[in-house]
């Protein structure tokens, strides 16, 4: 499969990129200074793109490759890829479930507890030498909260599980109710974050929840809620969450995602009560690697005209 042309839509991980570089002929187009021309050039020849959650393949990099054949996802998310335009052109997709759930189900419950018990200001607070001066301020328990999550999928489950062993209650809003579910059901995500402590945003970005984390369901989760994103940014109607943090009218937030990556509003640089990392639900070595296998995995069943191991399309 070395004469296979693989079409790397931005850097990932070097894992992958040495796995891929064994068994096909890599381009990695962020390194591509005249994206057009090169398209033009290689058009004929190029038969996979690898994406991931900042870049995938979008209508016009479809159109411009007509011997494309298939879409490997180095991600769980889809939204970067153009499913539709994929089906159209009979284009397979797949992507990297099951793998990455347990490291973003920790990830949330970190982040829950690192805003609620202050755990990054603490650790601030140690390093600059105000221990000295006095004790720090007094936290707010997580053992008992109310966790609501929107997208009881295979992360939503893990992150439910794992809230239940700090005896926390369960609710969740998802498109449909799921009666095998003992968890209790809202049918809304407003209602949802009115009945909540926590709120954690665990399902697909599509164009139903492209903010589906508005004004209204802040103000309803409150100024002593909590909302935490290991979705995506644009999930969050991220101006008016800034306002809501800075104006106290939420008392707090965890976020791995942001609406416009890598930029993070500056206006959060400054708050104790927000919790921000670089997107690294999934940034252990171990899934990493487990990801970078499946990517290939698929790559090599699907030219040895295999089934593939985790197809979407």
């Amino acid at each position: 499969m070395d004469s296979v042309e693989v079409l790397m839509a931005c850097p990932m991980d070097s894992y992958l990129e040495q796995q891929l570089e064994k068994s096909f002929k890599l381009f990695r187009f962020w390194t591509v200074p005249d994206k057009s021309s090169f398209l033009a050039s290689h058009k004929d020849s190029i038969q996979a793109v690898v994406g991931n959650a900042f870049a995938g393949a979008d209508a016009e990099l479809i159109e411009a490759l007509p011997k494309l054949e298939i879409v490997a996802s180095f991600s769980v998310g889809l939204d970067k890829i153009d499913l539709a335009k994929c089906k159209e052109k009979g284009i397979r997709v797949t992507n990297t479930p099951d793998v990455l759930t347990e490291d973003v189900a920790d990830l949330a419950i970190g982040l829950m507890l690192a805003v609620l018990r202050k755990l990054c200001e603490s650790d601030r607070y140690v390093r600059s030498g105000k221990w000295k001066k006095g004790d720090y301020v007094l936290t707010t328990k997580f053992t008992g909260k109310k966790v609501g999550i929107i997208g009881l999928g295979r992360i939503g489950m893990a992150i439910a599980k794992r809230a239940e062993a700090f005896s926390c209650p369960i609710s969740y809003y998802s498109r449909t109710e799921k009666p095998e579910i003992k968890y209790k059901y809202y049918p809304s995500v407003v209602e949802l974050a009115a009945h909540c402590d926590i709120l954690v945003v665990a399902c697909p970005l599509t164009k139903e929840t492209h903010h589906i984390i508005n004004k209204e369901v802040i103000d309803a989760l409150g100024p002593k809620g909590v909302l935490i994103n290991i979705g995506r940014g644009p999930h969050v109607d991220e101006p008016e969450l800034v306002s809501a943090l800075v104006e106290r009218r939420l008392g707090g937030a965890g976020l791995d995602v942001f609406e416009h990556e890598p930029n993070v509003p500056e206006e959060l640089f400054g708050l104790d009560n927000v919790v921000l990392l670089p997107h690294v639900g999934s940034g252990t070595v171990e899934t990493r690697q487990a990801m970078a296998d499946l990517v290939i995995g698929n790559l090599e069943a699907h030219f040895q005209k295999k089934p593939l191991l985790t197809p979407v399309v």
